[in-house]
């Protein structure tokens, strides 16, 4: 059997190679269609919820299943193999799924079944998955003409690809570059866990002893940048670190130009004004304009602060000698989170590398199990006997009392075949059998669990040391453990409507709010300990920990705004990308939003694979971030009233927010949970910002 096709809840990872992925796809692509087919034949008389609604939904799952686990393979075990196979096979799976609501019969058929369904007959899960059926075929294009739906089948199958270029682009462009150091003079600053990553990966490329190999990988890059007392290797790193997909073998400004091209036509001829107005009309913001003035607002509520900040920054350059700050009034672009962290010190007497030997990575990880068994009563229990796709990854399986609700795979840390960031993502979405479209033989309302992984590309062990993460990686590792959540303690008993497939500037709630749990006392003290020793993190360094932690709050926000305004920009002014020089842009329109600097600062839009590594992905909503965090700071604050390890208040969250998936819109499970709707003033005075 072709792993790639089985239904077994752990599959056989290490057997799904590349040559088995086109045999896996056209396999489950036949099934899929002939399943699709069978539906689009149904008479008038046949039509009905449950055998042409529902039907639809289970008819694609198999090609899901499959193409999950070619996808995810592709980001974190890329290789000239897989990649071939992945893109031969891509054009004919994206062709298939955005077929499906501008197929003429397909359409006739449900809506049929719909003007013959009763609502009161059906459970609130089926109606709602008939009321985002019926969305999901007209936003899509169901009602076009044919010689308008023929176009947008183009515009898809065209984004599918131009996007899998721009993800290959920064891949291969950040795999390219390479900075290899035999003097040791010149590394001055840089923490000591940095230059022993950098020793081990020039021994593994078979460089000599006393040699250290730097790439771009963040957990190399960033104390580079923070750290490292050489303004001209900081320089060098930034210039590399911003030629990524800019110009040369792998550039990607003009297939920037080309997805933003074809998403705007995508828009017009769905009846959108722009791209941005399409994909905000089921989501909180509700429009592009909505979003935008949301990150306008809160720039203008928050300028104030950034000026403070930014004078006190050049001052202190200034002060210390800075020459480009002495020159000009002004910091080197690649000097600024250098000085940042000079200053940071001086104010509060911190170094947050002496917090890493406070976070061993199993520490930590073992710190959000604990946060959840307090919040949620689950229990998280590592699997030793399951093998993934890499020998780094672990196995994990989620209890509540003796049910296993669901399982994970965890994959930490950086590989040249693995694409940069973090994120999670489902394998398996539990489906009950309470349900008349069941087909799982368990007994009546229990399900088959869900499945999904959490990827990083956090620090690296070493031979005497185990991965020390910096409080950075510690919140991104809370933020995708609440996205898992959000998976794995869903309730719903229609996977289309369950977990995460909730609105976009709704699905980062469940992940920020976890992060809140970095940043007290009371539950830093659960999982900060030394790695050697066991000690807790000492109560002078969690108190300097807790003050710092809003240092320059105001200049991290708005870079955040920064770039859901660029976003939104792209994707409600199209005029903006067509012959715009990016850098001139950033400079100019985004200037409200920087700090200034002595030089013009570089345009990340060359490699910002949340806005180009799909067809739509975070494309006119990483504005979401922002909006999540207002209401994750908004719900947190019932925590602090109630206590932040309340168990009442952590199922009445998990009751209402985490089980609830899409069962109704957005909104209405934020008034559920909280009596009201969302305000950002809790977001401002928790960064001190008010």
């Amino acid at each position: 059997m072709n792993a790639f096709l089985t239904e077994d809840f752990y599959p056989d990872w290490q057997a799904m190679s590349a040559d088995k992925i086109v045999p896996a796809v056209e396999a489950s692509l036949t099934s899929a269609k002939a399943a699709v087919a069978e539906i689009c034949s149904q008479s008038e008389a046949d039509c009905n919820f449950r055998d042409t609604v529902v039907a639809f939904a289970e008819s694609t799952r198999g090609l899901e299943r499959v193409w999950s686990r070619v996808r995810h393979l592709e980001g974190v075990e890329n290789s000239p193999a897989l990649r071939e196979a992945y893109e031969k096979v891509l054009p004919s799976v994206t062709d298939f799924f955005c077929g499906l609501t501008l197929n003429a019969d397909l359409w006739r058929v449900i809506k049929t079944a719909a003007r013959k369904t009763v609502p009161a007959d059906l459970t609130p899960a089926e109606r709602r998955l008939l009321e985002e059926t019926l969305e999901d075929f007209r936003e899509n294009g169901a009602d076009l003409p044919d010689d308008k739906k023929k176009r947008l089948a183009e515009i898809n199958a065209a984004l599918a690809k131009k996007t899998s270029q721009f993800t290959n682009n920064v891949l291969d462009a950040t795999n390219a570059w390479e900075k290899i150091i035999d003097d040791g003079s010149l590394l001055k600053g840089v923490p000591a866990t940095t230059l022993e990553a950098a020793a081990l990966s020039a021994k593994s490329k078979g460089f000599p002893e006393g040699t250290w190999r730097f790439t771009l990988q963040a957990p190399i890059l960033s104390p580079v940048m923070r750290y490292a007392e050489n303004d001209a290797l900081r320089k060098e790193f930034w210039e590399a670190s911003n030629a990524v997909a800019r110009g040369g073998k792998f550039d990607n400004t003009e297939l920037i130009r080309e997805i933003l091209a074809l998403r705007h036509e995508m828009a017009i001829l769905l009846g959108f004004k722009n791209f941005a107005d399409y994909t905000t009309c089921r989501r909180m913001a509700k429009n592009g304009g909505n979003a935008l003035r949301f990150v306008e607002d809160l720039r203008s509520r928050i300028e104030p602060f950034l000026q403070k900040e930014n004078e006190e920054l050049i001052a202190f350059a200034k002060n210390s000698g800075d020459k480009t700050a002495l020159a000009s009034g002004k910091i080197a672009p690649w000097a600024i989170e250098y000085w940042s962290e000079k200053l940071r010190r001086e104010k509060y007497d911190f170094d947050e590398e002496l917090l890493r030997p406070y976070f061993p990575i199993d520490s930590v990880i073992a710190g959000a199990f604990e946060v959840v068994n307090r919040l949620y009563g689950i229990e998280v229990r590592e699997n030793t006997a399951v093998k993934a796709w890499n020998d780094a990854v672990k196995t994990y399986e989620i209890f509540d009392g003796e049910k296993m609700l669901g399982a994970f795979y965890t994959d930490w840390f950086p590989r040249e075949s693995k694409r940069s960031g973090a994120w999670m993502d489902a394998l398996e979405t539990a489906e009950y059998e309470n349900t008349p479209h069941s087909k799982f033989g368990v007994p009546a309302g229990t399900a088959k669990p869900h499945l999904g992984l959490i990827v990083g590309n956090f620090t690296c062990p070493t031979p005497d040391k185990p991965a020390l993460l910096n409080f950075l990686e510690v919140t991104t590792l809370f933020h995708e453990f609440g996205h898992l959540l959000h998976h794995v303690l869903s309730e719903v008993e229609i996977p289309d409507l369950a977990g995460t497939a909730v609105a976009w500037d709704f699905v980062e709630l469940p992940s920020q709010i976890m992060e809140n749990w970095c940043k007290h006392a009371e539950s830093l003290k659960i999982f900060a300990k030394h790695y050697v020793t066991g000690e807790v993190l000492p109560e002078a360094l969690l108190d300097k920990l807790l003050k710092a932690k809003n240092f320059r709050a105001a200049a991290g926000t708005l870079r955040q705004l920064s770039f859901g305004k660029m976003d939104l920009d792209f994707h409600c002014f199209p005029e903006i990308y067509g012959n715009v020089d990016f850098e001139d842009y950033w400079n100019k329109t985004i200037g409200d939003y920087l700090i200034p600097t002595s030089e013009p600062q570089i345009c990340m839009v060359y490699k910002f694979l949340h806005l180009f590594s799909e067809p739509v992905g975070y494309a006119a909503g990483y504005y979401s971030y922002k909006w999540a965090e207002m209401l994750d700071a908004d719900c947190f604050t019932r925590f602090l009233k109630e206590g932040i390890f309340n168990r009442a208040t952590g199922t009445d969250f998990r009751q209402k927010i985490l089980a609830r998936g899409n069962l109704v819109p957005a909104d209405c499970l934020f008034r559920d949970f909280m009596g009201r709707e969302p305000s950002p003033e809790a977001l401002l005075e928790r960064e001190d910002l008010a």
